[in-house]
């Protein structure tokens, strides 16, 4: 049986039902009812019941690959943050290590020209005892020659 013959008997079913006196309800046989619906779903084409299947999987698919969208961006949030983080700690390196090198070159400077200082007062100690040598020494030989020419 086709499954509008099926309908046909529902109709049927529901016309030779009795009417309840001052109403427009009926008293329907729903044992009956049932049993004919039963056999409409019996009837249904095996591509309806695969077409419901398919409908049921692809929305299982659906959600499944949300799931896995969400976890995805979720991912890709969790590396832009590490990255960002990591990009951060760089940054923070770069201006640590650029303080560094002024302080290494304004101790450099200090100590350069602390070095000139201390060279020079070295130097100028230097030429004052050198200046003192040089006199002993012309007193010296100013002593030897007079003494030379006092022999002569």
């Amino acid at each position: 049986m086709d499954i509008m013959a099926l309908i046909d008997r529902i109709e049927e079913a529901m016309d030779g039902s009795r009417s309840l006196p001052l109403t427009r309800s009926r008293l329907v046989d729903t044992e009956k009812v049932y049993e004919i619906i039963d056999e409409v779903r019996a009837q249904f084409p095996d591509e309806l019941k695969q077409a419901r299947w398919i409908v049921k999987e692809r929305q299982e698919m659906l959600e499944e690959a949300e799931k896995e969208a969400n976890r995805i961006l979720e991912e890709a949030k969790s590396r832009a943050d590490s990255m960002a983080a990591e990009q951060e700690i760089v940054r923070l390196a770069e201006q640590q290590a650029a303080d560094i090198m002024d302080r290494a070159r304004q101790q450099e400077r200090e100590i350069r020209l602390g070095a000139e200082d201390y060279a020079d007062e070295m130097l100028a100690n230097l030429e004052v005892n050198l200046g003192k040598l040089l006199t002993a020494v012309q007193r010296g030989r100013d002593r030897l020659q007079g003494k030379v020419n006092q022999r002569a």
